[in-house]
Formats: structure tokens, C-alpha cells, sequence
């Protein structure tokens, strides 16, 4: 896992400033601040490994987040890799898991290279499964957050979920 932090990768829509209002000079980073990245392979043991070194990240910087909050950022977590193992494996037998927080936010992605771009789908109660997208968006809308799924330029997909800080 890289800690030296500060990395490109997806953000929310409106960069960083749709948590944190733009001043005349960037102001020093906090302590908590930065990007992390890890891979990992595409296996369902790969699931809770990345919640918990998530969790441990997170804990380990001294990021603000609220139990709820964390509780929702290791659901999302959760939910993306399962996907990524599920549907991507068979074309990408790497999963990357990146944390990225700033003053006022905090953001999980999971990067497949499979090309497939999923949708959330609306709840079909006759089914056991498939709901593990429109479950992250709820998570993000109802902290005030946003999720999205992007194209990498090497084909493949990342989806990810920015959370407020101060959300639940």
C-alpha cells in the first residue's frame, strides 16, 4: 500500500470542491489527508481483506469518520469488490481498492479491467441478488455523498463512492 498519499485517480463530481470551498492558496493538507492503493487478487477472500485494511487505513491516519460513516464506507467497500470478484474476474484477475481523503471527504473506488459498465438496478424482490450497486447508491445519496462508474484508459472500469466527512 503506497502511504506517501496524494495521487490522481476519480473524484467527486467538481473535483475535491464539492466538499471544500476553493480559497486564494491551498491550504497545508491534514495530517489524514492523501491517496491510498492496494491490489489485490480477484477471489472472494479478497472481500473482507479489503474491508479491513480499509478499516485499518483509516483508523491508522486518524480520519475524522464517524462510526456510521465507517460502517458505510466498509459496506461500499464491501459490495464493490464482491462485484469485481463476481462479474470482473474473468477478465481481470486483479482488483485495485483505492482511499482517497480530503478536508472534508472521503472516497473508496474499486478498479476492474473488465470492460462491462454496470448500472444500479431497481429492487426486484423476487431476486436474491444484484442489488449490491443500488445498495452503494443509497449508502452515498443518503450521506450526502455521490458514486459513480467510470472507463480507465486501459479499457477496464473503476466505481466509486465519495462520502461527506461530517455525514452520519
Amino acid at each position: 500500500m503506497d502511504d506517501h498519499g496524494h495521487g490522481e485517480g476519480p473524484r467527486p463530481a467538481g473535483g475535491t470542491a464539492a466538499f471544500a470551498p476553493r480559497t486564494a492558496e491551498p491550504p497545508d493538507p491534514l495530517p489524514y489527508e492523501g491517496v491510498w492503493r492496494f491490489t489485490a487478487p480477484a477471489l472472494d477472500a479478497s472481500v473482507p481483506q479489503a474491508r479491513h485494511a480499509v478499516r485499518d487505513l483509516l483508523r491508522r491516519q486518524g480520519v475524522p469518520a464517524s462510526p456510521d460513516l465507517v460502517h458505510g464506507l466498509l459496506l461500499i467497500v464491501s459490495e464493490l469488490v464482491t462485484n469485481a470478484v463476481r462479474h470482473a474476474a474473468v477478465l481481470s484477475p486483479t482488483l485495485a481498492v483505492e482511499v482517497a481523503v480530503g478536508a472534508g471527504w472521503v472516497r473508496v473506488a474499486v478498479e476492474d479491467q473488465h470492460p462491462y459498465r454496470p448500472t444500479a438496478l431497481e429492487t426486484d424482490h423476487g431476486r436474491t441478488g444484484g442489488r449490491g450497486l443500488l445498495l452503494v447508491r443509497e449508502i452515498a445519496r443518503e450521506a450526502g455523498g455521490v458514486c459513480d462508474v467510470q472507463h480507465t484508459a486501459n479499457g477496464g472500469k473503476v466505481i466509486w463512492a465519495a462520502l461527506p466527512l461530517g455525514s452520519v
